[in-house]
């Protein structure tokens, strides 16, 4: 069996990272299109615009703020998985009663 060459990570600059974001925020375009004609993969530039919002959050916030909604997404994320477990749970039970 032939040992596959592993591909080595590109690098990108944060410069060449905030054009490719304002290519979909400013642009239209959308994040498939811009990463298209970058030649990256659409989840690259999608967590890149995802962090750069982050980073753009509203300052007018106070750090007490900041953490509450940190908090509250984290609650919100693990309530989400939690209903997700309960409706797959739901189906197998209703389906085992057939």
């Amino acid at each position: 069996m032939a040992k596959r060459k592993r591909r080595s990570r590109r690098k990108f600059t944060d410069e060449f990272k905030q054009e490719a974001v304002k290519l979909v925020t400013l642009n239209g375009l959308t994040v498939a299109e811009a990463a298209r004609n970058l030649g990256i993969h659409p989840n690259v530039l999608r967590n890149w615009k995802l962090s750069f919002e982050a980073d753009q959050e509203d300052p007018t916030l106070t750090e007490d703020e900041r953490m509450e909604m940190a908090r509250l997404r984290a609650e919100n994320r693990r309530l989400r998985m939690e209903r997700d477990i309960l409706k797959k749970a739901t189906a197998f039970f209703a389906n085992e009663k057939n």
